[in-house]
């Protein structure tokens, strides 16, 4: 799931409220006892706040930093400004670099991941891009996104860059030249970012519910992404989408240990894994009966299953719910996602916080 990137003009208001962060607790304080075991990950949220307000995001980024020690970036690129000429490095600077330096001035890492079709409908295009009458099937539109990547690795120096989304179920859903469009569009970027920067470590994203035949599989079966590690064999990192309860499962405790692990079975090359994006609804969504009793089980569980993958990051895109109807987008769309935060749309916690701080407090080797 990718919405519409909410990216307040942070250049303008970052050196201003740097020096007026809200105080938190200590990172990686713990009570006094037996160490907990240390965990392989980093923790963190997206800026997304629970309505499209940029004081709300101020507000939102202060209190998931608390209990962060990176912080993601995510974007669609503005199709509209680079279609009309605008300069992708003028774009970035206006946008994410006063992001990317506010979260560093909170001492957190920075993973940017750049989507080039639609989050929320694997099976179309992006919706400027749709708006505007054009494709990145043409060469010219994937020039634009080598571009765009390229300015944004070389400004926003993240430590892992990733530069397509859900790659398996846009090639289960979409339409073969989407999905080989994608496909070129990555590789043309990877190659472009490689000649400036033999550092950051890129990364493509599956949707593991996809990979075990939940979503858009053959009848149930394990599908794995064997097609997915060839056609992007550039990434160093492999990135995860997962939403187990779309998947069909009914309780945390259900999914199996190795859901992540499993991906990578009989690769010679075993990358590092890092979930981008996911979680479990405080409530009944999509047809699967919740409550934040079982969100909070499933970020203990979620935590097991990292500890067994070693997994190098943990992020959910948002940290609050999301009011729907302030985002605008088609009713019903963002239904299913609107409840994975820790907190409510007022910034209520729900019990799934305190076993996410739980985690959290684990010291990271």
């Amino acid at each position: 799931m990718r919405t519409s990137t909410f990216v307040p003009a942070w250049a303008a208001v970052a050196a201003v409220v740097a020096g007026a962060l809200l105080g938190g607790c200590s990172k990686g304080s713990s009570p006094t006892g037996p160490a907990p075991s240390p965990r392989t990950y980093y923790m963190g949220f997206s800026s997304f706040p629970p309505r499209p307000d940029l004081n709300l995001a101020l507000l939102t980024i202060n209190l998931w930093a608390q209990r962060a020690d990176a912080a993601l970036i995510l974007t669609d690129p503005p199709w509209d400004s680079l279609l009309a000429g605008r300069a992708p490095d003028s774009l970035i600077r206006n946008n994410q670099l006063g992001l990317a330096n506010y979260y560093r001035a909170r001492g957190l890492r920075v993973i940017v991941s750049i989507d080039p079709t639609n989050g929320l409908d694997r099976s179309a295009e992006a919706p400027k891009l749709v708006a505007a009458g054009r494709s990145l099937t043409e060469p010219a539109v994937q020039q634009l996104y080598r571009d765009y990547v390229t300015a944004m690795d070389t400004l926003i120096h993240p430590d892992y860059l990733g530069i397509a989304s859900e790659t398996n179920l846009v090639r289960a859903i979409a339409p073969a030249s989407l999905y080989n469009a994608v496909v070129q569009a990555a590789g043309s970027a990877a190659t472009s970012v490689s000649v400036v920067d033999s550092v950051v470590s890129l990364y493509t994203t599956v949707q593991v519910e996809t990979a075990w035949g939940k979503l858009a599989g053959p009848g149930g079966a394990y599908v794995g992404i064997d097609q997915d590690l060839a056609d992007f064999g550039f990434i160093r990192a492999l990135g995860l989408s997962s939403y187990p309860y779309l998947g069909g499962y009914t309780d945390p405790d259900s999914i199996p240990s190795d859901y992540y692990t499993r991906l990578q079975q009989g690769q010679p090359i075993q990358r590092r894994m890092l979930v981008i994006e996911g979680g479990w609804p405080s409530d009944s969504v999509a047809g699967v009966p919740s409550d934040p009793q079982k969100q909070r089980r499933y970020i203990a569980r979620h935590a097991q299953l990292q500890d067994t993958a070693s997994t190098v990051g943990w992020f959910q895109i948002t940290f609050t719910d999301l009011d729907e109807a302030a985002y605008g987008f088609p009713p019903g769309s963002l239904t299913p996602f609107a409840m994975l935060g820790l907190v409510d749309v007022n910034f209520v916690s729900k019990p799934a916080l305190s076993a996410w701080d739980a985690v959290f407090v684990r010291p990271r080797r």
